[in-house]
């Protein structure tokens, strides 16, 4: 513990070492996170680097209350939402477009949904960056980061039936994907 009070508060003195032993602690989970956000590693990249920079500016706010990766993946995570809404890439399906899809899914899980016992993170990832930013987004705050509807809702500025319908949607467009790309013929 003693180890990671002492990196964080060089970070807080804006000590440069101290912000590249976190930035090499952390790099690999926070460029994951980035990368369930993103279209591709150029884009998650750019993500990591704003997302970093978000992190040196707001240390002062960590209160050691938790985990430091535990702090810094909700700044990642909401930097991603972020980006997609400043860009305007978010356009999300609303309750009753859904409703005249006449759609069922009855899986509970990613998994059984894909009808798969394992798939590899690569896998899942590679599969979450051929969806569009939307579907992507929503997938990753419901199934990755286990964010309710409601949450979710309130994150977004979206209605719960909003969340919902996204969800499914998302969840049957990485099925299809996943069956195009994976399933033996």
């Amino acid at each position: 513990m003693d180890d990671v009070v002492t990196i964080i508060e060089g970070c807080k003195k804006e000590e440069r070492q101290y912000q590249h032993i976190l930035y090499k602690l952390t790099y690999s989970k926070m460029l994951k996170i980035c990368m369930r956000y993103s279209k591709d590693t150029d884009e998650a990249k750019d993500l990591l680097q704003d997302g970093y920079l978000k992190i040196f500016s707001k240390l002062d706010s960590y209160n050691f209350s938790g985990p430091i990766e535990g702090w810094m993946r909700k700044i990642f995570v909401n930097n991603s939402i972020d980006y997609f809404n400043e860009k305007k890439k978010l356009r999300f399906t609303n309750e009753n477009e859904y409703a005249l899809m006449n759609f069922k899914d009855d899986s509970d899980t990613i998994l059984e949904s894909l009808n798969e016992d394992i798939i590899t993170a690569e896998k899942l990832i590679e599969l979450l960056q051929e969806l569009t930013p939307v579907y992507r987004t929503i997938f990753n705050m419901y199934y990755i980061e286990d964010l309710s509807h409601k949450e979710i809702s309130e994150i977004l500025n979206i209605s719960i039936g909003t969340s919902k319908s996204n969800v499914a949607r998302a969840k049957v467009n990485l099925k299809n994907l996943y069956l195009e790309k994976y399933e033996k013929k």
